[in-house]
């Protein structure tokens, strides 16, 4: 398979490398330049929320999440 390098300096991974991998818009890759030239992409793997809870964990201070009512309400027509 090959790509190419717009003038924007993007390059696009084909469908079948996006498919096999699971590739989802928003993945972050780190980019290595090897000894000869070549490029290697490597996917940062983080789970959704990465270090919320531990921000969480980390106030200062106990707090309560309160009970909401629920809303079955249309959101208003524009």
């Amino acid at each position: 398979m090959t790509t190419v390098l717009s003038q924007k300096g993007q390059v696009v991974l084909p469908g079948l490398v996006r498919q096999q991998l699971n590739l989802q818009a928003g993945d972050d890759f780190e980019v290595f330049v090897e000894d000869d030239d070549s490029i290697t992409l490597r996917r940062i793997s983080k789970p959704a929320n990465h270090g919320l809870v531990d921000l969480l964990l980390a106030c200062p201070t106990s707090f309560e999440i309160p009970v909401r009512d629920r809303d079955d309400s249309e959101p208003p027509a524009l």
